[in-house]
């Protein structure tokens, strides 16, 4: 069965894409056009028929706020909400309300813990802080390519166990200076003066630099890090050739290693957690209060070396323990379950076919679900 959907795109404002769910319905043919970080999306257009419908409000499971929230809440302390754009998402809320429709609202970026004021709203989140969580918050992954097709010529590479763990790491790191402690502190003034909470967009940036500086220091694992100053994926990216070799060597970075440090960047957030599991490597999360994709259904601590940030300074010593509870064979097989995980349930076709089952658990305790499985 599949998911009927309604929207409108007349509440998507010009220049503005819709959000990743209604792409395939609204901007026709999904080509070989994109670039390669956005090829993701071909996997996902070519099933999205069968798992979604397009109908009309009074017929639909669920209702889809077309443009990412982000456009609507001004994500950075640089830029201001837009007015007008937040008018028509309250007018399309009330619209649906009306209706006696669920709404689901999508919300990309660093920021995208902060509330959004429309009661009961589904909200698919990048960031979200776990202490603050609502019922209704759930994370959605990240939409990028498929890092083993696009660049190991669709080859998972397997590592075998060795004695010493290696541990891999190519993205920005910073103890901080004072300029960034100036930018902090000018952040927190403006936000809070708008009326929002504050949150450190540099602080994941000291954090990675703590746990990098105690893995370099531990003789229970092996080191492999390249700190750079800007962050890996959108370093000059109008310079298409320059973004494909930074990305080829990140993606190096990755498979020459056994496990991946993914903690926190700006927002409360692991991309690289996403990219680990896509090629068939183990994550290091540094739990933040952080929230991840589809915590109801996966056992994420069964793929991951699982630590809280108060015991950053052992860091090593977790990792060197996971490590030396896996026999070779386990170790083998944990990376093809990685990148399983990734596949069935965090690429664009993984998590868009389970997409459903966020309905279906909040609405347990209930005599029947929103929407039925596909």
């Amino acid at each position: 069965m599949k998911i009927k959907i309604f929207s409108d795109i007349q509440y998507l404002p010009e220049g503005k894409r819709p959000v990743h769910l209604l792409e395939p319905f609204w901007l026709g043919q999904i080509g070989e056009n994109l670039p390669p970080w956005e090829k993701g999306l071909i996997n996902y257009a070519n099933l999205s028929h069968s798992l979604f419908e397009i109908s009309s409000l009074e017929e639909a499971d669920i209702a889809v706020f077309p443009c990412d929230w982000i456009h609507v809440s001004g994500n950075t302390w640089k830029d201001k909400a837009d007015k007008s754009l937040y008018a028509l998402a309250i007018q399309f809320a009330q619209m649906v309300e009306q209706a006696g429709k669920p709404i689901a609202i999508f919300y990309c970026g660093d920021r995208s813990h902060e509330q959004v004021p429309i009661q009961d709203a589904f909200v698919f989140r990048q960031s979200l802080i776990a202490s603050k969580r609502r019922p209704n918050d759930f994370v959605f992954t990240a939409f990028y390519e498929d890092l083993v097709e696009f660049y190991l010529g669709n080859e998972l590479t397997i590592r075998q166990k060795q004695e010493k763990p290696v541990v891999g790491f190519d993205g920005c790191a910073d103890p901080g200076n004072w300029t960034m402690r100036l930018k902090d502190l000018i952040s927190q003034g403006v936000m809070l003066a708008r009326g929002k909470e504050f949150f450190s967009p540099y602080e994941g940036h000291r954090l990675r630099y703590e746990a990098l500086k105690y893995l370099s220091n531990s003789p229970l694992v092996e080191p492999n890090f390249k700190i750079r100053d800007n962050m890996v994926f959108y370093d000059d990216a109008n310079n298409p050739d320059k973004k494909q070799k930074l990305r080829l060597e990140y993606v190096h970075n990755m498979v020459e290693s056994d496990y991946i440090l993914c903690s926190r960047g700006r927002g409360n957030f692991s991309l690289r957690l996403i990219e680990t599991l896509c090629c068939g490597r183990i994550p290091i999360i540094v739990d933040t209060d952080c929230v991840l994709p589809y915590d109801f259904k996966i056992d994420w601590k069964k793929y991951c070396v699982w630590l809280d940030r108060k015991d950053l300074p052992q860091i090593a010593a977790f990792v060197a323990e996971f490590h030396n509870k896996l026999s070779p064979q386990e170790f083998v097989e944990l990376q093809y379950e990685c990148r399983h995980l990734w596949k069935e349930w965090l690429s664009y076709e993984g998590f868009f076919t389970n997409f459903w089952q966020h309905f279906q658990i909040n609405t347990s305790k209930k005599e029947a679900a929103y929407i039925s499985p596909p």
